[in-house]
């Protein structure tokens, strides 16, 4: 049996087709958009963020505000790099100097040690020596050395001299003269009128002179004692001895 179709039902008309002509137009700018996204890569620019642009008027005045700034904070930076390229080492100048102190206080003066034994002449004469120039130069390291200059008048040819060679190279009696004299010999044998003329300097009183004349003098040049006025030790180790011994004060 059949029912009735109610005509009264309505009904939406269909959605019209789109033509076929703007279909490929929407498909080529589809096409063309992929293709540019795939020629740049994607954005790493967070989304919303406005890109920068170098035509834009706000990014010229952030120049001079940081350059304005920086000036500001280069004091401090300067300052904390110097200070952090000061050496640690500059911090103890100090201690250094402390250091150098007590190095220094360590070292023995130059001055203050002993002197080193003056060299005892050999045995003889020298007839061709300035005699005046070796007591001049003995009298100036006496000085400065604290010494005593001991004068030694003789000849090659005298026995008395000869035995008192003898025991001026004896070791004890070396060890006194290199401590305490510095020791010229003078040769008054030949025909030296200059050596002559120093031994009346030296031993003012004249008369005969009985080899060796020995006499003392102080680093001022003045004449301590002159065995020609007190006569000679005894030549033998003992007297000598005695004898520079008790001058060398």
């Amino acid at each position: 049996m059949l029912r009735p179709v109610r005509t009264d039902r309505r009904t939406q008309p269909p959605h019209p087709a789109t033509p076929r002509g703007m279909r490929l137009p929407l498909v080529a700018a589809a096409v063309v958009a992929a293709g540019l996204t795939a020629a740049c890569g994607p954005s790493t620019q967070p989304v919303g963020s406005a890109a920068p642009s170098s035509a834009s008027p706000s990014a010229e005045p952030s120049a001079p505000e940081s350059a304005s700034a920086s000036p500001e904070a280069s004091p401090t930076a300067s300052a904390s790099a110097s200070a952090s390229a000061t050496p640690r080492t500059g911090s103890s100048p100090a201690r250094a100097g402390s250091a150098a102190a007590t190095g220094a206080a360590a070292k023995p003066s130059r001055t203050s040690s002993a002197a080193k034994p003056a060299a005892v002449p050999g045995p003889g004469y020298d007839s061709s020596a300035d005699a005046q120039k070796l007591v001049d130069a003995a009298l100036r390291t006496a000085k400065a050395e604290g010494r005593t200059v001991l004068l030694d008048f003789g000849a090659n040819w005298c026995g008395n001299c000869k035995a008192a060679d003898k025991v001026f190279a004896q070791p004890q009696t070396a060890a006194i003269l290199g401590n305490s004299y510095q020791l010229v010999k003078i040769d008054i044998g030949g025909n030296s009128s200059a050596n002559s003329a120093l031994l009346r300097k030296y031993s003012p009183s004249g008369g005969t002179y009985t080899m060796p004349v020995l006499v003392v003098v102080s680093p001022s040049g003045t004449v301590r004692t002159d065995t020609h006025v007190t006569g000679n030790p005894p030549l033998t180790a003992e007297g000598i001895n005695s004898f520079l011994r008790q001058w060398a004060s």
